[in-house]
Order: structure tokens, then C-alpha cells, then sequence
């Protein structure tokens, strides 16, 4: 084997380190799989932020690896699991009309294209009713809960300079974590946040209340590389922690 073969081959080879487990456990279609995307920062605020500080130059970063997950947990799945995939519709409305783009349709597109149920929210205790009563939680269980956007170590921040530069109006904060029926997870569940610093406090809270493990960020998650078709990473010396 040549050198540049050996080293191509060795790339590949550690690529497939880096793609996470599908879930914890096998896919019950019976059960449902649920996505999170919050939404994007605005140009407008981010252009008072260094360049090097600046979020969201690209509207569709937390869409991107949804639709990514999306496609490794059917894959994983054989097509069988049963997704529902819930969006901040407000933080794409007003991104849309700064950058002159039909935002909703292209979300749209994406829930066409590979057949799971969309549902928009506007506030964080619309997330909670949905794990709760979204479906018949007696009968359809909760496998997966997956979160891309912005965070901090206590919250889900949906609107992150989107209305206020640096700051957030709809959020899900961990003191209201204890809202969540624990019994609406299914046995080995699997939980994950891709966003930033979760992994210092939000997980552990979260664990505490529902009992499932979710791995978060320890440190800043990076979606720089998301179009083409790379999950977010943990930057700066980082890691993922639970």
C-alpha cells in the first residue's frame, strides 16, 4: 500500500471515530425520537460583535445537523424510527426576512424530503408539553431527545441574539427541567445537547429529574463545518461530559 493510500485510508478509519452512536439502545418504531433545533442569531446584531465572535453567518446551522441526525438515525434504523422534530419557528421568520430567503419552506423541504412529523414552538414550555403529551405517553415512549442550538451551562437559548444582542427571550432554563414526566422516557434512552456548556450543568440537572444521562458540552460546540455534513464538535480544549 503506497503512502498516500495508508494515509487516506487512516483518515477514513478515524472519520468513523468521530460519528456518534445512533442512540444508546435499539429503535423501537413504536416509541418516538425527538429532535430539537432552536434558532439562529440575526446579521444585524452579530455585525456589533469581532469577527471572530461573531454566530450564525450561515441561517441554517442547527438545521443542517438535525437533517444529518436525521438521516444516521434512519439509516441506523432501517427507516423505522418514528421522528418528530420540533423547530423554533420565530428565529427563522425574522432571519428570513433579513436575508431575503424563504427559510420556512426550505425547513419545510427537509420534513418533506425524509418524512418526519414537524412541529414549530415559540417558548420553552411548549418543548416540555410536547415530551409530555405530544403523543400518548402511556403508549408511545420518549427513546431520544436531541438538542442543536444555542446554550449555555443552564439553558437551552432558542433566540440568542435574535431579538437582543447576546441575550435570549424564549429559552428552556434547568429549573424547569422538573416539569418533565420522567415516566415518558423509554427504558435506555438516549439524550443529547449540541450545544455550548451544557455539559457543566444543564446535563446533570437533567439526569436528576428524568434519570437519563445526557451528554453535553463541556466547553464551546463548533458548527463551522455543518455544510458539509459535520456534526458539531467540542472546540478550545473542550469535551463532551454528562
Amino acid at each position: 500500500m503506497t503512502l498516500r493510500l495508508l494515509s487516506l485510508s487512516l483518515l477514513a478509519f478515524f472519520s468513523l471515530l468521530t460519528i456518534p452512536p445512533a442512540t444508546a439502545a435499539p429503535l423501537d418504531p413504536n416509541d418516538e425520537y425527538i429532535i430539537v433545533s432552536g434558532g439562529p442569531a440575526l446579521l444585524y446584531w452579530e455585525g456589533y460583535r469581532r469577527e471572530a465572535h461573531r454566530h450564525d453567518r450561515w441561517w441554517g446551522n442547527f438545521i443542517r445537523t438535525a437533517r444529518i441526525r436525521i438521516e444516521q438515525l434512519q439509516k441506523a434504523s432501517n427507516n423505522a424510527v418514528n421522528l418528530t422534530w420540533l423547530v423554533y419557528r420565530p428565529g427563522y421568520e425574522t432571519r428570513a426576512q433579513e436575508d431575503g430567503e424563504p427559510l420556512i419552506s426550505h425547513i419545510e423541504s427537509v420534513r418533506d424530503k425524509y418524512g418526519v412529523n414537524l412541529v414549530w414552538f415559540n417558548h420553552g414550555d411548549e418543548v416540555i408539553h410536547y415530551l409530555n403529551a405530544g403523543r400518548n405517553r402511556s403508549q408511545v415512549k420518549v427513546s431520544g431527545f436531541e438538542y442543536f442550538g444555542h446554550s449555555n451551562k443552564f439553558c437551552f437559548i432558542f433566540d440568542y441574539s435574535n431579538h437582543i444582542l447576546g441575550a435570549s427571550k424564549s429559552f428552556l432554563h434547568q429549573g424547569d427541567l422538573d416539569k418533565i414526566n420522567r415516566k415518558i422516557f423509554a427504558k435506555g434512552a438516549y439524550a443529547k445537547s449540541w450545544g455550548c456548556h451544557t455539559g457543566e450543568s444543564f446535563s446533570q440537572e437533567f439526569r436528576r429529574v428524568t434519570r437519563i444521562k445526557m451528554i453535553g458540552a463541556v466547553g464551546k460546540t463548533d458548527y463551522s463545518e455543518c455544510y458539509k455534513g459535520t456534526l458539531p464538535f467540542v472546540s478550545g480544549g473542550g469535551r463532551w461530559g454528562s
